[in-house]
C-alpha cells in the first residue's frame, strides 16, 4: 500500500541544527523506525586542515528543496500509515564539528526510513544550489567545485 509523506519541516537554517530536535519532531506512536543522518564539519579535507566553512545558497534553495522532498511521491510502508521527514541545511558560518545537513525520517519499519533518508541526502547534495566555502588552516580558501584561491591572493581590482 502507498502512503503519504508528512513533511514535518524542510528548509535552510541560518542558526544551528539539531539532531535531537529532528528526532523529536519526527517521532509518533505509528514509527518503528527513526532514521537520523547528521553530515558534520570535519576538520580535513583533501589532506589539508579546515579551520571553518561558510555555506551560500541560491535564492531558489529552498524550493529546489521542497522541490527534491514533493517529488517522492507516495512511500512504500506496508502498515500504510505517513512517513515523516525532517531536513535542514545551514547557511553562513559554521565551525568544526556542527551539523552542516540534519534529515530524520520515521517510518513503521526500518527498510523504508533508511532508504529515504538516504535518498534525501544523495539528491539535497546534488541537486539544491548550495556552494560550500572552506577556510583551511594555512589561510588558503576553497569553495567546492569552484577551485582554489592560494593564500596569498590578492582580490582583483576592477580600477582601470
Amino acid at each position: 500500500m502507498d502512503t503519504s509523506i508528512e513533511v514535518v519541516f524542510a528548509g535552510l537554517s541560518s542558526q544551528p541544527i539539531s539532531v535531537d530536535a529532528a528526532i523529536a519532531a519526527v517521532e509518533s506512536d505509528t514509527a518503528g523506525a527513526v532514521v537520523s543522518f547528521s553530515g558534520v564539519v570535519r576538520n580535513h579535507d583533501g589532506g589539508k586542515q579546515v579551520q571553518r566553512l561558510s555555506y551560500s545558497a541560491h535564492p531558489l534553495a529552498t524550493a529546489v528543496l521542497n522541490e527534491v522532498v514533493a517529488s517522492l511521491g507516495a512511500v512504500r510502508d506496508p502498515s500504510g500509515h505517513p512517513v515523516r521527514i525532517w531536513l535542514a541545511h545551514r547557511v553562513g558560518p559554521l565551525e568544526i564539528g556542527e551539523p552542516a545537513l540534519v534529515c530524520a525520517v520515521a517510518s513503521s519499519h526500518r527498510a523504508e526510513a533508511f532508504e529515504l533518508c538516504s535518498a534525501l541526502v544523495e539528491r539535497i547534495k546534488a541537486e539544491v544550489p548550495i556552494w560550500k566555502e572552506q577556510f583551511f588552516t594555512d589561510g588558503s580558501v576553497e569553495w567546492v567545485g569552484a577551485g582554489h584561491v592560494p593564500p596569498d591572493a590578492a582580490p582583483e581590482n576592477s580600477q582601470p
